[in-house]
């Protein structure tokens, strides 16, 4: 099984999501394994890194999976911390297009989107719309805020 997270770059963490996170992936995440495809850009991708470090800690059957969309790691980000990397094929397009190449790839790879998306507009929201599009299964978690 395969869960994608994406959402807003500007995302602040407000207590409750954390739970909220914790409760989506209780139910969807049985005995098997799970690779969680991680982005590396932004406070949402920070904060869905350490909600998926904690609650690896207790499940034993998860990978974090950094899915670059640079062959030369730009952002310098510290890959040791994940179990393994994946850079996708799209050497051939444009590199100011790689997040968004980089994005559909882990979505038509995904079973679970798991998102933050509040408003219409941004990279983010074009990832929510395209798993919509895919068919695949969405959590928005920014249905819960307060």
């Amino acid at each position: 099984m395969v869960i994608t997270f994406s959402g807003h770059s500007d995302f602040i963490n407000a207590g409750e999501y954390e739970q909220r996170m914790f409760d989506i992936l209780d139910s969807i995440i049985s005995d098997e394994h799970v690779d969680m495809y991680l982005g590396g850009y932004g406070n949402f991708d920070d904060f869905a890194y350490e909600c998926c470090q904690k609650y690896k800690k207790i499940h034993s059957n998860i990978s974090l999976i950094y899915v670059s969309p640079y062959l030369d790691n730009k952002k310098g980000l510290s890959i040791e911390k994940y179990d393994a990397m994946i850079y996708p094929e799209i050497e051939g397009k444009p590199r100011r297009f790689a997040i968004i190449y980089r994005n559909r790839y882990m979505v038509e790879k995904s079973d679970y989107v798991i998102a933050f998306v509040k408003h219409e507009w941004g990279g983010a929201y074009d990832t929510y719309r395209y798993a919509e599009k895919k068919g695949k299964v969405i959590f928005n978690i920014a249905k819960y805020a307060l």
